[in-house]
């Protein structure tokens, strides 16, 4: 059986399922019932007027197929994962403050960012924690936040103290960085239930303000904020921010609706069964405050039968997905279809998630959308968005574009549709874990039901971490599942939840950071020993483009490859990767070509001496 019940009936009314799936699905049947009926009529009418006529004799030719061309099977690279979490001096632990009464926030929090405090290029981390519930008097209290600062070699020292995050109180979920005022320091957004805060780097020195209030930024007390992402929308030099909201919820209505599973009790609640929410879009307005536009931007969808918000977003990416220059914005939702919001230049979005093909799975239904990332994964101009889903569906791979963008799932094609059937998938990224000069899949999974196991045999609580190596043209399907006894401390069975990549020890590979619910955050150091050359790039904006480059990308051929980054920090599930941009070189002791994007539509070409370092690149000055 299912731990989510299954949809309405058709033609009942239920003022929280998308009134668009159904017309959709009932138009759809109805027209197959229609062509199958001319079909069989105008076959009956051939058949009577059409005598058979004696066959001429004929002599039968042998007909051969062509061979399909074999490809030899290629096996993915070990990859060395080792748990550094204890030696790398991250003791951070996960509290979602369950005692029995079972309210769903409880199964979903836990982002982690990675965060410059300084401006010196160490990949600082910041955990979010959920805590207690506040009318639980007798629970010990928790910050929301933890900051550990990095020494440049992956060590590091717990920083909370001192640094004015101590004090906040907020029931956690995601996190987002960016440098809303373009000092030249990351400051930080947190989401929660019932709260957002915007906290303030004073300068690198370790110490963070809470300007919320002054910044215009509010929430209300039902309010179940999610992820987030600072995005320059309007392409005037400052970080917006774009915060998504879940469902409407309130543990009165939780213990309400009183879910209940077959020989277990009292159970987690599935979506479906509450009100959805819109996202929200803040206007920087470049004096330290923020302007809501989230209604006159277009972004509020509601169901046309009950005039209800249909969000109930988990995942954001921001990207330029048609080329234009302006950054889109892709929502996963979990229950009803995905959002695909396109930038039409003048402050406003049009919404074209079905149109696109991003919205719902190839037989039209939706899924239980989690993380969201997306890569040119092919080293070519198609781009892949990649979103998590959950039990008993396959991940999504949609993959295409264009100036009106169209995109085909791709899951099964390419690999990775099998493989993540049965998991849960929060957190979802792409990165290059061998260097080889393409980008990989990583996959973060655990179960919302602690007591899974008892009603689904098939399923558990904490599952295995999942990696697919990028095969490229030399395999059969693109991606490649990293098998368990070759992926070290990935194998491990976890209830995961976020996950970011940085170069955590500064040897040019990318290391993972992984939260679980209720449970201790992993450092997974990368021991990949192939021999790769690679390139890291971090860009810095000026003038009309933002100090963090947001939104910008940068395009490198080296082996007669082009691959393509854009710098956005907003990747997986309620988290944030570092910002600088990781290149695997192969073999190639080289770089041909070297081209930043910028987001005010001027290109700089770079030229690149040396390989296996680091370099900045800084936006010159308009004249």
């Amino acid at each position: 059986m299912s731990d989510r019940p299954p949809p309405p009936a058709e033609g009942e009314t239920d003022e929280y399922v998308d009134a668009d799936d159904r017309r959709i699905g009932v138009a759809f049947r109805r027209s197959i019932w229609i062509i199958g009926a001319v079909a069989l009529a105008g076959l009956l009418l051939y058949l009577g007027t059409h005598r058979p006529q004696p066959a001429a004799p004929f002599t039968e030719a042998k007909v051969q197929a062509p061979a399909a061309p074999e490809r030899a099977a290629v096996a993915a690279p070990a990859a060395r994962f080792t748990d550094v979490t204890e030696a790398s001096g991250i003791d951070f632990v996960h509290h979602n403050g369950a005692y029995g009464e079972k309210l769903l926030p409880e199964t979903m929090g836990g982002g982690v960012a990675v965060i410059d405090v300084a401006n010196d290029g160490r990949a600082d981390l910041l955990f979010v924690d959920s805590g207690s519930w506040p009318w639980k008097a007798a629970q010990p209290r928790y910050p929301t936040l933890k900051l550990y600062r990095n020494d440049g070699h992956g060590r590091f020292h717990d920083a909370t103290a001192g640094s004015g995050l101590e004090s906040l109180r907020l029931y956690g979920m995601g996190v987002a960085i960016g440098d809303f005022d373009n000092d030249g320091y990351d400051d930080i957004v947190v989401t929660g239930v019932g709260g957002i805060r915007l906290l303030r780097n004073l300068a690198g020195t370790g110490r963070f303000e809470d300007v919320t209030r002054r910044a215009g930024i509010g929430s209300a007390p039902q309010d179940w904020n999610t992820c987030a992402a600072f995005v320059d929308f309007d392409n005037d030099g400052l970080l917006d921010l774009f915060v998504c909201r879940y469902v409407r919820w309130s543990p009165d209505i939780d213990r309400q609706m009183d879910f209940r599973m077959t020989g277990i009790g009292r159970a987690y609640g599935p979506p479906n069964s509450f009100e959805g929410s819109y996202p929200r879009l803040f206007r920087n307005n470049g004096n330290g405050t923020f302007t809501e536009v989230s209604e006159k931007a277009g972004l509020r969808v509601v169901n046309p039968a009950t005039g209800k918000p249909i969000g109930k977003s988990l995942g954001v990416l921001p990207i330029d997905l048609n080329g234009d220059g302006w950054m889109d914005l892709v929502v996963a939702n979990d229950t009803v279809r995905n959002f695909l919001f396109l930038n039409r230049h003048d402050g406003t979005f049009k919404e074209a998630g079905a149109e696109s093909g991003i919205a719902y799975d190839v037989n039209g239904n939706a899924r239980g959308a989690m993380g969201i990332d997306a890569a040119y994964y092919r080293n070519d101009r198609d781009l892949a968005v990649n979103i998590g889903n959950f039990a008993n569906e396959m991940s999504a791979l949609y993959v295409g574009g264009g100036a009106t963008p169209r995109f085909e799932d791709l899951a099964i094609v390419e690999g990775i549709g099998a493989p993540t059937r049965q998991n849960l998938t929060f957190g979802v990224l792409f990165f290059d874990y061998d260097l080889d000069g393409r980008l990989d899949l990583f996959h973060v999974n655990g179960h919302i039901e602690d007591q899974i196991n008892k009603v689904q045999s098939s399923q558990q609580y904490a599952q295995p971490m999942k990696l697919f190596w990028n095969c490229g043209a030399a395999c059969q399907h693109s991606f490649v599942e990293v098998p368990a006894a070759q992926a070290g401390a990935l194998s491990k069975a976890i209830v995961g939840r976020g996950a970011v990549y940085a170069d955590l020890d500064g040897d040019g590979d990318l290391d993972l950071v992984v939260t679980q619910i209720a449970g201790p955050a992993l450092v997974l150091r990368n021991d990949q020993a192939s021999g790769n050359h690679w390139l890291r790039v971090r860009l810095q904006g000026s003038g009309k483009v933002n100090r963090d480059a947001i939104g910008s990308s940068v395009e490198l051929t080296a082996g007669a490859v082009t691959q393509r980054r854009q710098v956005m920090l907003a990747r997986g599930y309620l988290s944030q990767v570092e910002r600088t941009l990781t290149f695997g070189l192969g073999k190639s002791a080289g770089v041909q070509r070297l081209a930043v994007h910028w987001t005010d539509a001027t290109t700089q070409e770079v030229a690149v001496s040396q390989v296996d370092r680091e370099i900045r690149i800084t936006k010159p000055a308009a004249p």
